[in-house]
């Protein structure tokens, strides 16, 4: 392997970095060599009344580490992660070399849709989406290794709408989940971390009666079609055949291929970890829409925004050098 460009490994990492996080945790750390980069998971910002297994870590970080390599495929280098290369390590999760590449329509489109895509908790219209569209997230994230099962049925949605609300009621009856999601969520335009009021509706809102999350303090208005308008969403269950750190990781992987290739497609997202973090009713999910065949690992809702909706600001992001620094003696000489 080359030798990587110290400015372009901190123009794709900066790239990672725009990666969805649960709770917008941000739970990375990058560490870069002359040859590699390697992502290690920061578990002191594990939301543990929220993800007690550390499952939404792991595919918070698989996230970040797809969207590097879209970073570098767009900036003339293929990225090969090595998932866990060193067992004795477990918060290394991945090394990744790179090597010279064309970068083509495809890597333009992505890496374009890095800095584009919003999570919209907000109410879609009643736009379908085609069924062309839902072919190729599928097809995105199975070249990932994950399964995507779209659930566009009324029957299916009202069966994992049960489930989903049964979910969010046990989490928010436990003080130690509502303490850790107001420690997390409304906060200012100055924080760095956590989802900032702006990005969280006025309101908590369901979809056809599937509960989004209850982040406090919210100052997001409301889609102008409000609860008048069917809403048209698709709900996208990513799952894996094994339920290790690996799957994790590559569930993390396929998240990011679906975010970004919808976003570029003009869709609307919003992953949802919440159905899938009480055991039971993640088991219940498992069983009823994957067969027993597969462990669900995270819900993407996918829809069109109103027309008329105003456009999302970027949630914060923490500074490149709380998350990055260079391997012992790799930093580049101040000139």
């Amino acid at each position: 392997m080359p030798r990587t460009d110290h400015d372009t490994v901190r123009d794709a990492i900066a790239l990672a970095c725009r990666a969805p996080s649960v709770h917008n945790t941000q739970p990375w750390h990058w560490l870069a060599g002359d040859r590699s980069v390697h992502l290690m998971a920061d578990w002191t910002r594990r939301a543990p009344n929220t993800d007690p297994d550390g499952r939404d870590l792991l595919i918070s970080c698989g996230t970040a580490l797809h969207h590097l390599t879209v970073a570098f495929a767009a900036l003339g280098l293929r990225a090969v992660p090595t998932l866990l290369p060193n067992p004795a390590e477990p918060e290394h999760l991945a090394a990744v070399t790179t090597h010279p590449h064309e970068p083509d329509t495809d890597d333009i489109a992505l890496v374009a849709a890095v800095t584009r895509r919003r999570t919209d908790r907000r109410r879609y219209s009643s736009w379908p989406v085609p069924t062309a569209h839902l072919d190729l997230l599928v097809e995105r994230a199975a070249a990932l290794g994950a399964l995507a099962v779209p659930l566009a049925d009324t029957v299916q949605r009202y069966r994992f709408a049960h489930a989903a609300t049964a979910a969010a009621r046990g989490q928010e009856a436990d003080p130690g989940y509502t303490a850790e999601l107001a420690t997390w969520a409304g906060r200012g335009s100055s924080a760095v971390e956590g989802v900032p009021a702006r990005s969280i509706p006025v309101r908590t809102t369901d979809v056809d009666g599937i509960p989004m999350r209850a982040f406090p303090a919210g100052t997001l208005a409301l889609s102008p079609t409000g609860d008048n308008e069917d809403d048209g969403s698709v709900l996208l269950i990513l799952g894996t055949t094994d339920d290790d750190a690996r799957a994790r990781l590559r569930a993390g992987q396929a998240a990011s291929a679906v975010l970004l290739t919808a976003t570029d497609l003009g869709l609307a997202t919003c992953p949802m970890s919440q159905p899938l973090e009480t055991p039971r009713y993640r088991a219940e999910i498992r069983d009823r829409f994957l067969d027993g065949a597969g462990h669900p690992q995270l819900v993407i809702r996918i829809g069109y925004a109103p027309t008329s909706a105003h456009p999302l600001p970027p949630t914060p992001r923490r500074p490149l050098s709380d998350v990055f620094a260079y391997l012992p003696g790799m930093a580049p000489q101040q000139r």
